[in-house]
């Protein structure tokens, strides 16, 4: 990943602690920001012990629960984390068939983590939000920072009071919370993990199987998408931005490609021109149909010079490379 645009990391001695750090996102910021931090320096925790140990394993690792107030206040304690990034959160497919428990994991999660951060004095908290605050009612193309948001999803109504807490959290407490709307995330180090966007990660591994793929969607359905590698630069030079420069403190809308699925069909025909697939679209259709069609991020490149570097084709050639050799790997050792 491209870190030049990014401003000096924190003061030595600083550590960093990442919350949700075996899901997608959270493998690859993980990794990343030990590559410029020092692994001894960012503390990964989750839920469950990590299976990555060449990710998770290269440095500190913690079982927390973030439900687990007790708990994450002995992790911070024993760290003492200059920056949270607060990543564990139940996806949008999955907190539909959950939707109690995706309230509470998304919202006591975070008030665990922002009333911690007040109290133990953390400096910077860092977290997600998604195009899923977005409704039916809101504008589909290229839809503005402020408009109408009236999500219709457990994991949009989560995400959108979520913002309006970190503001006010900014405002009454000072705390430095600093958030992004991702849009649809794509990646090649993790599988899938629940939400309405995955069939854009699914569909890759397919193709490399020399497998057809069902998919949940319409083959007309456009969404907004990104690469991970964009993804992680924007964490990155969003966090690393000087505190002026931030005037967004709810969330920043954040955009990089759109397309379809039969777009991306087409993108993964270049290199494998038999492959196939099919669509059944399911209950995830109307989530969709829900979402933007494409992002208006334009307050994110006016703040804090936001830029993506991947379009569709550039993300498949990459993506296809690295899950064949990926593929190549495995055979090697069996």
């Amino acid at each position: 990943m491209d870190t030049s645009s990014t401003s000096a990391p924190t003061a030595t001695g600083d550590t960093i602690l990442v919350i949700g750090a075996g899901g997608q996102l959270g493998l690859e910021l993980t990794h990343e920001l030990r590559q410029l931090y020092g692994a001894s320096r960012v503390v990964a925790a989750d839920v469950r012990a990590p299976k990555d140990a060449e990710t998770l394993q290269a440095g500190p690792f913690e079982l927390l629960d973030v439900l687990d107030k007790q708990r994450l206040e002995e992790v911070v304690r024993r760290y003492r984390p200059t920056q949270v990034y607060h990543l564990a959160a139940l996806l949008s497919a999955t907190a539909e068939k959950n939707p109690k428990f995706g309230w509470q994991l998304n919202m006591d999660g975070l008030f665990t983590v922002l009333d911690a951060a007040v109290d133990l004095g953390v400096r910077q908290v860092y977290w997600p939000s998604s195009i899923a605050v977005f409704g039916p009612d809101t504008p589909r193309q290229h839809t503005p920072q402020l408009t109408i948001m009236n999500p219709n999803t457990v994991y949009g109504i989560s995400k959108l009071a979520g913002e309006q807490w970190c503001e006010w959290y900014f405002r009454r407490h000072g705390l430095d919370v600093r958030s992004l709307r991702y849009p649809g995330l794509i990646g090649y180090k993790s599988l899938p993990g629940g939400g309405t966007t995955d069939y854009a990660v699914d569909i890759y591994h397919k193709a490399v199987a020399g497998q057809a793929y069902e998919c949940f969607l319409q083959d007309d359905t456009y969404l907004p998408m990104m690469y991970m590698p964009d993804a992680l630069k924007a964490t990155l030079d969003l966090m690393h931005a000087p505190a002026d420069q931030i005037r967004v403190r709810s969330s920043y809308n954040l955009g990089a490609m759109s397309f379809s699925p039969a777009e991306i069909t087409r993108s993964i025909q270049r290199h494998y021109p038999a492959f196939q697939v099919t669509y059944r679209p399911d209950s995830r259709q109307q989530i969709a149909n829900s979402w933007p069609a494409s992002i208006d991020d334009s307050q994110a490149r006016q703040d804090w010079g936001w830029q993506p570097q991947y379009d569709l084709h550039r993300m498949t050639d990459d993506m296809l490379l690295h899950l064949k050799q990926q593929v190549s790997a495995q055979l090697t050792v069996a």
